[in-house]
């Protein structure tokens, strides 16, 4: 193999780690939000896992192009059901969320 086409090969090698290790660490990220959002609404977060559903190029707020990476998850009220969420993120900037809400213990007004 002669030397520039191992430079490219090596530049390509490079690029795809940086790119694995970026998906890998958003995947991550995402897990702790759902999870943490599971958590804080009493639910249970079905199979531990978020799905990678969508990947764009996307105008952040300062006008700099941006990842915006897309998410589902599955969730349970009591072990039977299952209900899907889903998260978008400009980055690691958590941009739009539907899924479990916080509980929230509501005191009825004139009782206690």
């Amino acid at each position: 193999m002669a030397m520039p086409e191992l430079i490219l090969l090596m530049i390509a090698g490079a690029f795809a780690y940086a790119w694995w290790n970026s998906a890998r660490a958003a995947s991550e990220h995402a897990i702790e939000i759902g999870r943490a959002a599971c958590q804080a609404a009493g639910v249970q977060l079905l199979d531990q896992t978020v799905h990678a559903t969508g990947l764009r190029l996307r105008r952040r707020r300062d006008g700099r192009l941006g990842l915006e990476r897309s998410f589902r998850f599955e969730y349970s009220h009591e072990g039977t059901d299952r209900n899907r969420g889903r998260m978008v993120f400009h980055g690691r900037r958590l941009v739009a969320f539907s899924g479990p809400s916080p509980a929230v213990s509501h005191v009825l007004p004139g009782a206690g």
